[in-house]
């Protein structure tokens, strides 16, 4: 299992009238837990796409919200591997406040495409050899 954190501040920008984080925002969310763990692993989503040729796009989100998010609320946002990647991936997602309590939970999978054919391909030898050792 791998399991990554990283902190963001909720901006004025992102709130709705009641100053709440807006709920459609979580997806971004979501998205700079999944960047910032592969970041975390030496991978970047433009170095997978250039280099390795893989696309991964979003087959699949789930999204269960358990208490709002409040603007400047500065958030923790973890992101979970539980099994190593195949034809697909799953990102295990907790959002919580600075009381540590969880705002948010869901999960996301995302398969891998080859650049070219756009036809689904099995995860890169590359992100396996970085994940094997947690596994």
């Amino acid at each position: 299992m791998y399991v990554h954190t990283f902190q963001k501040r909720v901006r004025y920008g992102e709130t709705d009238q009641m100053s709440y984080l807006y709920y459609g925002n979580y997806a971004q969310y979501y998205e700079i837990g999944r960047v910032e763990m592969l970041r975390s692993l030496g991978i970047t989503y433009k170095n997978l796409e250039e280099d390795y040729g893989t696309f991964m796009p979003v087959l699949h989100l789930e999204c269960r919200y358990v208490r709002p998010a409040r603007y400047d609320d500065l958030l923790t946002i973890e992101t979970t591997l539980r099994k190593l990647p195949s034809k697909d991936i799953i990102f295990n997602m907790e959002i919580r406040n600075e009381a540590g309590k969880i705002v948010n939970g869901g999960r996301v999978r995302l398969c891998f495409l080859d650049r070219h054919t756009e036809k689904a391909v099995n995860a890169p030898a590359v992100l396996l050899e970085v994940l094997k050792p947690f596994f």
